[in-house]
């Protein structure tokens, strides 16, 4: 008998396989089949020695991707031949931070079933612990300082692990065999139930959740610290207690979340698909648009008017207690004062949601990084992100090519998401929010710092959104001042360039680009948002056809003001003198003083810039059917959705259009909605309802949509389309274009993993200044 021939190898494995469980798969695999070695994190980021027989070390390899934990990513696997040294075991050793950061961090994961079943057994020593978490889930990037993720580099690093969890820490059997955030109640995070001076409200050896389910009860409202900030949490089937909320908050109109225990609680307050019950129960948990059911029994003030709620299962221990001791759903929504970032510093919370918050549901386990609840829905049967932060952030997003630079993109204004990004790697921040205060812009200016730490990105490139009035660009152009080069990249542009890059498609692939928004500013210094595009990402786009362009009266006031937009369309459609005779509610509501003011505003061209936004133009209708918020908007896109909300409650199959016209201009296409202006007045005049106008509406930019396509694959030859822009988030625009445009042969492109919002500008921002730079460098 031959001998058998020993061989070793040198792998490193890349990709989301620190936190995840990999090390003890690894050293459980290296077991089953006999091998020795190592295997350790490290910067860069899984870095294993493996020795034996040839034929089981290739089978070794397989498994790692073939058989990897299931929350973990394997991106590459690479090995090199080594000599063999003969080891007598297999072994974890302690992690290296290495030269180079490679490694990438797992965003927060929602408690596992396993930990689930061991918190409500009362012969568990975890028995309603509020912290209890395993390898396979609990927090992760929220408390990560540094690569690599091991617990000295969190938030979990001022705990020291007693016997009991440091003897499971380093036992290769036990499921929380090298958990980073291992805790009980003997050494673990505390929770605490105070009120708003600090002051504790559950007496020495009482439950603090037990004592706060009961507050919740009594209608009271409670801060309640969870994974990536403070939420604020109320009854939802007590209406006294949202319509308190809504007061103290003031927050008028715009719909809050709800989170249940399980998908029994869900399907009594909504109808489901099994489409939407899978986005519900994906790891990351995130707030899931649902239709909801008449007899759901919750407060109408919960989202007013709406068709659905958003709802989203609990993820953490904490919120399956308290979900349990209070026996029914929960309202929860972030923990802010209008216009600011979540809380998620104690000492901020109180000073923030003091005023707010009749009670304190909080612990001692800090959280290095904000990261605001994640939004999404279902359309056609596929899941459509409207926010991408907690349980998804900062999962990097993997680029069809490699990029040649690292490159920073600052995101735009609203909806804010920032991007560093390097070779494949794209890393979108969470949810920064609005940037319209100092505090957004702080929380803004420490992710970008925490960023390019966390993944060792040091930028030589700066993409900005060309608006000058945007504070993440003059962030930019701070930098840019400093010596960094720095490429503006044109709104709409970037919204196209992101659809295709959510979609991992080559850079020289040409496209229409249809991006449809509320406003960005245009590359010829006018205001866009009505945009169809020609070009690629790596030769770039060209305007080719837009909507006519509408008077934007008193500028941003006409964007809080619906009703400013439907008199500027009715003046540019009839002429001042016409329009102030017509017999609309909008015209008399607004009265002679102010339809003079307008229409002094446009003839003079004093403070109404012209605008191609689609926005704008949905605000103009809704303002002159007279839907709610049309005379002054509580929320970002109030008017636009109300509309939606009053199509909706049209026979589906009101899908006449209005007339509308596409008109050679220069060397393209203006698409003349003046049509559309004067079948909404006719209609009006007939006295046809809003709910047949807004049907007709949706039906005649559907059309629009996909005329415009048309033309432009008769002059271009291409037939694939990629749809972006926030007024894309309208559900029933959405689907018609998803529907009409394949059925006359277009390949579409739609958003998958990051929304067709400003949430999403980051990521085309990466890739158009990367080619940008490249043409410009040779």
């Amino acid at each position: 008998m031959r001998a058998t021939t020993l061989a070793r190898r040198a792998i490193v494995v890349r990709g989301i396989v620190q936190g995840v469980g990999f090390r003890p798969f690894v050293y459980g695999l290296a077991r089953r089949q006999g091998l020795t070695g190592f295997v350790r994190n490290d910067a860069e980021g899984v870095q294993i020695e493996i020795e034996g027989p040839v034929e089981e070390l290739e089978r070794f390899v397989s498994a790692l991707r073939a058989e990897a934990p299931p929350l973990a990513v394997v991106e590459d696997v690479r090995w090199r031949a080594l000599d063999a040294r003969g080891d007598d075991a297999f072994r974890i050793e302690e992690s290296r931070a290495g030269a180079q950061k490679s490694a990438l961090v797992a965003a927060d994961v929602a408690t596992c079933a396993d930990c689930l079943a061991e918190l409500f057994d009362t012969a568990d020593r975890r028995y309603r612990y509020p912290f209890i978490n395993c390898t396979n889930c609990g927090p992760r990037f929220t408390i990560t300082r540094a690569v690599p993720y091991d617990r000295a580099m969190t938030t979990m690093a001022g705990f020291a692990m007693c016997p009991a969890c440091q003897a499971e820490y380093e036992d290769p059997a036990d499921r929380r065999f090298h958990a980073q955030p291992n805790a009980c109640p003997v050494c673990g995070p505390q929770a605490r139930l105070v009120d708003s001076s600090n002051r504790e409200l559950a007496a020495a050896g009482d439950d603090p959740l037990r004592a706060a389910a009961a507050l919740l009860r009594t209608g009271a409202i409670l801060a309640v610290k969870g994974l990536g900030g403070y939420h604020l949490a109320c009854d939802p089937l007590n209406a006294d207690a949202v319509a308190m909320l809504r007061a103290r908050k003031l927050r008028a109109d715009k719909p809050f979340a709800l989170m249940a225990r399980d998908l029994a609680d869900v399907r009594r307050l909504c109808v489901t698909s099994p489409s939407e019950e899978a986005l519900l129960a994906v790891p990351g948990r995130p707030i899931v648009l649902l239709e909801q059911r008449a007899d759901s029994g919750v407060a109408a003030a919960v989202a007013p008017r709406q068709t659905t709620l958003g709802v989203m299962l609990a993820y953490t221990p904490l919120h399956h207690l308290l979900l349990r001791d209070l026996g029914g759903p929960l309202l929860m929504t972030s923990g802010n004062r209008s216009d600011e970032p979540i809380a998620y510093r104690d000492a901020d919370a109180f000073e923030q949601l003091g005023v707010i918050a009749d009670a304190f549901l909080l612990h001692d386990r800090p959280i290095h990084m904000r990261c605001d609840d994640s939004v999404t829905r279902v359309i056609l049967a596929e899941p459509y992100p409207l926010r991408r932060s907690r349980g998804s952030a900062p999962t990097p997003l993997q680029l069809a090519e490699s990029l040649g630079q690292q490159t920073l993109a600052c995101g735009g204004e609203l909806k804010n998401t920032f991007a560093v990004a390097k070779e494949t790697h794209v890393f979108l921040s969470h949810h920064i929010g609005d940037l319209e205060n100092y505090e957004t812009l702080r929380s803004f200016r420490e992710g970008i710092a925490h960023f390019g730490r966390l993944f060792d990105v040091q930028p030589a490139l700066i993409a900005y959104d060309l608006h000058p009035e945007y504070l993440a660009t003059t962030y930019a152009l701070e930098l840019e001042d400093e010596g960094w080069p720095a490429i503006g990249v044109q709104h709409h542009h970037a919204h196209i360039a992101s659809c295709l890059a959510d979609n991992e498609r080559p850079s020289a692939e040409c496209v229409i680009g249809v991006a449809l928004d509320g406003a960005g500013y245009g590359s010829d210094g006018t205001l866009w948002g009505g945009e169809f595009l020609v070009g690629s990402i790596a030769e770039g786009f060209d305007r080719r056809a837009h909507l006519a362009l509408l008077p934007l009266p008193g500028g941003a006031a006409a964007i809080r003001e619906p009703w400013r937009m439907a008199l500027g369309a009715l003046i540019a459609t009839f002429g001042a003198d016409a329009a102030a005779r017509l017999p609309l509610a909008v015209v008399r509501d607004a009265g002679e003083r102010n339809l003079r003011v307008v229409a002094q505003l446009i003839e003079r061209s004093l403070n109404a810039p012209l605008t191609s936004s689609a926005g704008r133009l949905f605000d103009a209708v809704a303002a002159l059917v007279g839907v709610p918020g049309s005379q002054r908007v509580t929320y970002e896109g109030q008017a636009a959705i109300e509309l939606e909300l009053a199509a909706g409650r049209a026979d589906r199959g009101t899908r006449l259009p209005y007339p509308c016209e596409l008109r050679a201009e220069g060397a393209g296409w203006t698409i003349d909605t003046g049509g559309i202006i004067t079948g909404v007045v006719d209609d009006l005049m007939a006295e046809r309802s809003a709910a047949v106008i807004a049907a007709r509406f949706h039906a005649t930019l559907a059309q629009i949509v996909v005329a415009g396509c048309e033309r432009l694959r008769d002059e271009s030859g291409i037939a694939a389309v990629a749809l972006s822009g926030g007024t894309f988030q309208n559900r029933r625009l959405l689907e018609e274009t998803l529907t009409l445009l394949p059925e006359l042969g277009f390949t579409v492109y739609r958003h998958r993993r990051v929304p067709a919002n400003d949430g999403g500008l980051a990521l085309g921002q990466v890739v158009l200044a990367d080619h940008a730079y490249r043409r410009m460098n040779g």
